[in-house]
């Protein structure tokens, strides 16, 4: 019976655009809760519960929170890391500048653009 042919892969791959989108989103939820949970907090101290009672309306600043700060940190990772790393070095390199040397006299060196 003949080997079976081994499929290379291209190369070590990241996480795609799905993974950084639900990353960002549990990161910014996990964080919008906890600030909700502090706002929230002051808010019921200073100005009381209101109606609600205390864990409902508590429960409603986390949540607001939290939705709201993952639903921009879920797109901010999707954005940020949708660029291409070539891209990104030949930008990189693009901003290299040349280092104009001359060799004086003396032994020292000197860059060019220096009077």
């Amino acid at each position: 019976m003949p080997p079976v042919a081994a499929t290379i892969p291209s190369g070590p791959h990241g996480p795609s655009n799905f993974d950084k989108w639900k990353m960002g989103a549990m990161m910014g939820g996990t964080v919008g809760v906890i600030i909700g949970f502090i706002y929230g907090t002051t808010n019921i101290f200073r100005y009381g519960a209101g109606t609600q009672g205390v864990f409902r309306t508590l429960g409603q600043y986390m949540g607001a929170s939290g939705a709201t700060f993952g639903f921009f940190m879920s797109i901010g990772s999707v954005v940020r890391s949708d660029a291409d790393p070539k891209m990104r070095e030949l930008y990189l390199r693009a901003q290299r500048r040349p280092v104009m040397m001359q060799l004086m006299a003396d032994g020292t060196w000197k860059q060019k653009n220096d009077p």
